[in-house]
C-alpha cells in the first residue's frame, strides 16, 4: 500500500472481542493505523505509549490511532489494561490485514512477522501517509501526526 491508495474495508476484533470495521472508525475522522509485532515487548511498548501520549493531539485533528498486531484479542487486552492506552488494538491472528498492507514477512523467525509499519488513513479510505522504522519506535506518532495536522489542513 502506498500514498494515495484506497484501503479495501476490513472487519477485526478489538481487545474487548468487539467486530470493528475500518469504514465505521473512519466515520469519526482519520484513522492512523499503526502495524506492531508483539503486544507487551518493548518496542511496541514504547510505541503504543507514544501514540497514547499523543492522543490528545491526534482527537483535536479528529483523528484516532488504532493499533493492530496478530496477537489474540486477550493479549491485546492486557497490552491495552496494562498502558491504560485508551484506543482501539485490533487482533489480525491470521495476517490477513497485514499481508494486504504489506506490513507482514514470512521469513523472519521467532513470530515477529508483523513489520512495524503505520498507515493514515482519510475518511474517503485514502492513504494519506505510510511511516515505516522498525527501530525508531517514536518515529510513527511523530510522524503520523505531523500528517494528520497536513491533510485537515488542507482540506
Amino acid at each position: 500500500m502506498a500514498v494515495g491508495d484506497q484501503v479495501v474495508d476490513f472487519e477485526l476484533q478489538d481487545e474487548t472481542g468487539t467486530p470493528r470495521t475500518l469504514s465505521g472508525m473512519l466515520a469519526s475522522g482519520p484513522v492512523v493505523l499503526f502495524f506492531y509485532p508483539i503486544a507487551s515487548s518493548g518496542g511496541c511498548t514504547q510505541e503504543a505509549c507514544h501514540f497514547r501520549d499523543l492522543s490528545s493531539e491526534f482527537a483535536a485533528l479528529g483523528a484516532q490511532p488504532v493499533g493492530i498486531s496478530s496477537d489474540n484479542v486477550t493479549k491485546q487486552s492486557m497490552f491495552a489494561t496494562s498502558n491504560q492506552l485508551g484506543f482501539p488494538l485490533l487482533s489480525d491472528p491470521g495476517h490477513t490485514i497485514a499481508k494486504s498492507f504489506g506490513a507482514w514477512r514470512a521469513w523472519l523467525p521467532g513470530g515477529l512477522h508483523t513489520r512495524r509499519r503505520t498507515f493514515v488513513i482519510g475518511e474517503d479510505r485514502r492513504i494519506i501517509a505510510v511511516i515505516g522504522s522498525e527501530s525508531k519506535f517514536d518515529l510513527h506518532a511523530d510522524a503520523a501526526l505531523e500528517a494528520v495536522r497536513k491533510h485537515q489542513a488542507a482540506v
